[in-house]
């Protein structure tokens, strides 16, 4: 077994890396330096490089943030990588695991990539999981690697990019559904005609506006109250930084609206920077509903060693 291993989370629009000491599953340097998968592949689409040469385009990226987060000499030390890695625009693409699938890291689909002059370590690329209609890459890996009562039917919350609400019951997960979130807010933000109506709130979530685009959200269409955010500009009713979280509430609220008709166990898996706004709009929405945390960077990093002790 690797007493050491670089634990690498490669996002559609994140990345992060991490020196992990296995025994204890702490972490002894990271960065979050680098580009998500999505960037990455239109850097080597616009490369014009050959098929052949693509996941040594990858690996040299991998490679030069592992010189850059090492303070010694490292020889050797694996990493592994799960998220969009091994997707149709990642290092190299990998089959998914079939969904109902028991968690485990022992179970999960992995490829073994030598070490060469692209990269000088190995690498241990983990696939994702499909149902007959949805796919997940990188939820898997930190559900096998959450410490959670195996017991009776839950439902795991991932926030993100794209965010996964997966059912498991006892050990299994059988069922997972996508919600274009992120990615939604980021293109209503940055690119829609509501992109002048906004501005970012840099000195913290204004709650109130928060809260009534939870409402709106949860008990109207979409469709129409996202209009809502240009008008509040139009008639002045709000701040541009109070309609910002307006439209945050909303995208949430359309997410979650759901929520009152699952009383499965509920767990929220998610980073410090998203866990205030989802605890708030499921309080909204489900008021008095039992939320339990887990951190999803320990999750992953947890699921990580396991995968070195089991594979490495």
């Amino acid at each position: 077994m690797v007493n050491q291993l670089f634990s690498c989370d490669w996002g559609t629009t994140s990345f992060r890396l991490r020196l992990i000491n296995v025994k204890d599953s702490t972490v002894l340097a990271e960065t979050t330096a680098g580009r998500g998968i999505a960037a990455v592949y239109n850097e080597w689409v616009a490369a014009g490089l050959p098929e052949n040469e693509r996941m040594g385009f990858y690996k040299r990226i991998i490679q030069k943030h592992i010189d850059l987060l090492q303070t010694g000499s490292l020889p050797n030390i694996p990493v592994i990588i799960s998220g969009m890695g091994s997707s149709s625009i990642g290092i190299t693409e990998l089959p998914y695991g079939e969904i109902p699938f028991d968690i485990a890291a022992s179970h999960l689909p992995v490829k073994a990539l030598n070490a060469d002059n692209d990269c000088t370590h190995p690498i241990l690329l983990v696939s994702g999981l499909k149902s007959t209609r949805d796919v997940m890459r990188g939820e898997e890996t930190m559900l096998a690697g959450a410490n959670f009562k195996r017991e009776g039917a839950a439902l795991f919350i991932f926030p993100g990019t794209h965010s996964k609400h997966v059912l498991v019951k006892d050990s299994l997960l059988v069922d997972t559904n996508t919600y274009m979130t992120g990615e939604l807010f980021d293109l209503l933000t940055s690119k829609s005609i509501l992109s002048k109506s906004v501005k970012k709130n840099e000195t913290g979530l204004i709650n109130s506006s928060f809260a009534e685009g939870v409402k709106e959200a949860a008990t109207g269409n979409l469709l129409n109250v996202l209009f809502h955010v240009r008008s509040n500009q139009l008639l002045g009713n709000i701040s541009p930084e109070a309609n910002y979280d307006y439209l945050s509430g909303l995208v949430l609220g359309a997410e979650l609206k759901y929520l009152p008709e699952n009383r499965n166990k509920l767990y929220l898996v998610c980073s410090d920077g998203l866990a205030d706004r989802y605890i708030l709009a499921i309080e909204l929405i489900c008021p008095g509903r039992e939320i339990t945390r887990i951190h999803a960077d320990k999750a992953l990093v947890e699921a990580h060693c396991k995968l070195a002790k089991h594979f490495l």
